[in-house]
């Protein structure tokens, strides 16, 4: 029996984070944009002594926070294997999410206390209109940062950065949010609606904490590929499978995990025992080569064994319910 063990570059990204550098930058520009940001969202603050535009700001402190976690990771993260480290470093991107959503919950406590603070004790607001000019302007640099590192995050599958983005695109809608609010505060006059903009924020922060607290425990879990990504590899296969006679290919025990940007996809194919080593290596080549164009930066473990001998079903089902390509 032989496994067959292949790591794939497709187009300048690796399962071995040789696009960090590129990765390190966007990091970069979250941690530029949260300190603009918390700039001018204090002084708006400052400015107003609006409690909904105080846990506005204090988002943006966690974001601060939160890129610079993001960046220490990417550099982990982008570490080759080792002796002690045989998968790479990867796994390192979901403690920084984990991180990321208890601090987001810490924020989202702090701000949900100020506000029932002010909500029972309400305080007069000041210069609203400046006020909430500046908190535009910062809504628009988060927008335009969110949106870019949300996108280099998906197009590098980087859970570090999507993570970073999604905290920041949520950041822009709470800032939305304490806009209206505030801006009808400045419209009413009624004061109490700026500790209850500021709940629903803090709120909303809580929400977002959660899920990422959930990607966190996903990834640490080792959790299976998502429908998509497995339904492409046994698209491939049963191409494979189609171009033999019945009952002299099949697969199973297919299985699969995600470790940060990379895609570890594992799976025993069963060939007749009358096959030469070479005829059974040239076989798992050409299927490894094949989920490496569906599936770009994956490392792809095959295990040849004999279609007729019963021991090569003992395992069978190991795999995920449902893909099993040998029936």
């Amino acid at each position: 029996m032989i496994c067959h063990d292949d790591a794939v570059s497709l187009g300048g990204l690796t399962a071995r984070g040789d696009n960090s550098p590129a990765l390190f930058w966007w990091a970069w520009l979250s941690i530029a944009a949260a300190i603009a940001t918390i700039a001018l969202k204090y002084w708006a603050y400052l400015l107003t002594d609006s409690v909904g535009l105080l846990s506005d700001a204090l988002e943006s402190v966690v974001n601060l926070i939160a890129a610079v976690v993001a960046l220490i990771a990417l550099i982990i993260a982008a570490r080759p294997a080792d002796r002690t480290h045989h998968y790479g470093h990867g796994k390192v991107e979901y403690f920084s999410a984990g991180i990321e959503g208890l601090m987001i919950v810490v924020a989202a406590i702090v701000i949900l206390y100020s506000a029932v603070e002010r909500l029972l004790h309400p305080q007069p607001l000041e210069a609203l209109g400046i006020g909430l000019l500046i908190t535009l302007i910062a809504t628009g640099v988060n927008a335009a940062a969110g949106w870019l590192i949300l996108r280099a995050g998906r197009l590098h599958r980087s859970v570090t950065l999507v993570a970073d983005g999604k905290h920041l695109m949520t950041d822009v809608w709470t800032s939305i949010g304490v806009f209206i609010g505030v801006g009808l505060v400045a419209l009413t006059g009624w004061l109490p609606l700026d500790s209850i903009v500021a709940i629903a924020v803090g709120l909303n922060i809580l929400w977002t904490g959660f899920g990422l607290a959930r990607i966190c425990v996903h990834g640490l879990m080792d959790r299976a590929l998502n429908a998509a990504d497995e339904a492409s590899v046994i698209d491939v296969l049963n191409s494979f499978v189609s171009q033999y006679s019945q009952g002299e290919l099949a697969f199973h025990a297919l299985k699969t995990r995600a470790s940060g940007q990379q895609r570890f996809i594992s799976m025993h194919v069963l060939v007749p025992g009358r096959w030469t080593v070479e005829a059974g290596h040239d076989l798992v080549e050409k299927v490894e080569s094949a989920i490496a164009i569906a599936l770009p930066g994956s490392q792809i473990q095959t295990h040849l064994e004999p279609i007729e001998d019963p021991r090569s079903y003992d395992d069978a089902g190991d795999g995920h319910a449902g893909i099993d390509t040998s029936a």
